[in-house]
C-alpha cells in the first residue's frame, strides 16, 4: 500500500492526528516514568531486611503505680514469654526496627576532631536479641548475660560491648582488609568494643540512606514503660500474640498492655507512603491506557464514518477486506509513531525534571523500547474494532448518495 495517499487523508483532518497524537506523547511520557516509579517504590518495600520479619511481634508494657520495679517486671515477663509454646526467643527492645521510631547515634574509629563519623540506629536489646530478631550473625559473638547493663531511665551510661552490622563495619572501616570486629571504636565520643558482626539488618527509618547501619547494645532501661519483641516459630505469630498479652495480663495486673502489632505491620505503616505512591501511579497509568485507547478508537471510528463512500468506491472497484482494514491500521500506526517520537523526547525530559527537582532516579533505558512496544500494541488492538467495522461495509450501501 503506498503512503502517499494515507498521509494525504490524514493531512486533510490532521486536529483529529494532532490531538491523538499528543495524548500518545503525554501517555508514554507518564506511563514510561510512572511504572519506573512504581518499580523503584516497590523494589524499595520489598528490600531484604536481614531479619525474620513475618514472625516477629512487639508489646509495650506500662507499669502503673510508684511501686513499679522494671528489672523484676521484665525479667519475670521475659520468662512468661519464652515459656509459651512456638515462641522461639524475646528480648527487651528501646525501639522496633522498620517502625519509622528509634535512636539513632554517631561512631568514629578514633577521637580525632578531624575523624568522619557514622550515623547507626541504636537498639538495647537483652542477649537473645541475636535469635529474637532472627538475623545472622557472621563473625563474633553474642551478648552474654552477666553483659546486660541495666540504667536508670536518664542515665548515659553505655556498655562495654556492641555488636554492629556488617554495613556499619564497612563504613568505619573502608578498607577491604579491616573489620571493626575485635576493635575498639567511639560511642558518642565513649569507648566499645565490638564483638560481633551482623550480615545485614534494616534500622527504624526507611527513608534514611543509612539503613543498615544498625547496632545492638545489652541494656535494659528501667522505667515504667517496657518494650518486647517476641520471634516465633514460622506460621505461629497471630496465634501466639493473643496468647503472649493474655500471659502478661495474668501475671501482673498493675500495668497496661498496648501496642500489639507484628514487624510486618510496622514495616507497612513506615512504606504507606510509597505504597500510596505506587498505587496512584498504577491507577494514573490505567487510566490514561484506557483513555487512549478510547480515543484511538473515538479516532478511526470518526475517519471510518466519514469516508463510507470512499470505502465503498473501493470495494467496488475490487478492494478486499483485508485491504481496507489495512489502510485504517497503517494510519493509525503513522499516527502512532508520530505520537511516539514526539513522546521520546518528552519521555526524557519528564525524568530529567523528575531526577533534578524530586531526586529521583535516573529512567532505566529498558522503559523506553517497553513503553514503545506497548503503546503500538494498544493502538493496533484500539484500532483493529473500527477497521474491521469499516472492512465489512456493502459497497452497494457505502456508494449510496445520501
Amino acid at each position: 500500500m503506498e503512503i502517499r495517499p494515507i498521509l494525504s487523508a490524514m493531512f486533510r483532518n490532521k486536529l483529529g492526528a494532532i490531538l491523538i497524537a499528543t495524548q500518545i506523547a503525554v501517555t508514554l511520557a507518564i506511563i514510561c516514568n510512572g511504572a519506573f516509579i512504581v518499580y523503584k517504590r516497590y523494589q524499595t518495600m520489598n528490600r531484604p531486611t536481614g531479619m525474620d520479619i513475618e514472625n516477629i511481634f512487639a508489646i509495650t508494657s506500662e507499669g502503673i503505680g510508684s511501686n513499679h520495679n522494671a528489672r523484676a517486671v521484665a525479667a519475670q515477663d521475659l520468662e512468661v514469654i519464652r515459656a509459651i509454646p512456638g515462641v522461639i526467643a524475646a528480648s527487651n527492645a528501646s525501639s522496633v526496627p522498620l517502625s519509622g521510631s528509634g535512636w539513632g547515634e554517631t561512631m568514629q574509629t578514633t577521637l580525632d576532631d578531624n575523624a568522619p563519623t557514622t550515623g547507626t540506629g541504636v537498639y538495647m536489646m537483652s542477649d537473645q536479641a541475636i535469635e529474637t530478631l532472627g538475623v545472622n550473625l557472621i563473625s563474633g559473638r553474642n551478648f552474654t548475660p552477666d553483659e546486660m547493663l541495666y540504667r536508670d531511665e536518664n542515665s548515659g551510661q553505655i556498655p562495654n560491648v556492641i555488636m554492629i552490622t556488617q554495613a556499619l563495619s564497612d563504613q568505619l572501616f573502608p578498607d577491604e582488609n579491616e573489620t571493626a570486629l575485635g576493635k575498639t571504636v567511639f560511642f558518642d565520643s565513649r569507648p566499645i568494643e565490638v564483638i560481633g558482626i551482623i550480615e545485614h539488618m534494616h534500622g527504624s527509618w526507611v527513608t534514611w540512606d543509612a539503613l543498615a547501619q544498625v547496632s545492638i547494645i545489652p541494656v535494659l532501661t528501667l522505667s515504667n514503660q517496657t518494650r518486647y519483641m517476641i520471634r516465633t516459630e514460622p506460621g505461629m505469630r497471630d496465634q501466639v500474640m493473643p496468647q503472649v498479652e493474655e500471659a502478661l495480663a495474668n501475671v501482673n495486673s498493675q500495668r497496661i498492655l498496648r501496642q500489639l502489632r507484628s514487624l510486618e505491620e510496622f514495616a507497612a505503616r513506615s512504606y504507606a507512603g510509597d505504597n500510596t505512591i505506587a498505587v496512584v501511579m498504577m491507577t494514573v497509568i490505567v487510566l490514561l491506557v484506557i483513555i487512549t485507547a478510547m480515543g484511538i478508537i473515538g479516532l478511526v471510528s470518526f475517519l471510518v464514518n466519514q469516508r463510507t463512500k470512499q470505502i465503498g468506491t473501493r470495494r467496488a472497484l475490487g478492494a478486499q477486506k483485508f485491504h481496507v482494514i489495512r489502510y485504517f491500521l497503517v494510519e493509525n500506526w503513522l499516527i502512532t509513531t508520530i505520537g511516539l517520537s514526539v513522546g521520546l523526547v518528552l519521555t526524557i525530559l519528564l525524568n530529567m525534571y523528575l531526577v533534578e527537582h524530586f531526586e529521583m532516579p535516573r529512567l532505566d533505558r529498558i522503559y523506553l523500547p517497553i513503553g514503545l512496544v506497548a503503546i503500538w500494541c494498544l493502538g493496533f488492538i484500539a484500532a483493529l474494532g473500527p477497521a474491521r467495522k469499516a472492512a465489512h461495509v456493502s459497497p452497494a450501501i457505502a456508494t449510496r448518495t445520501v
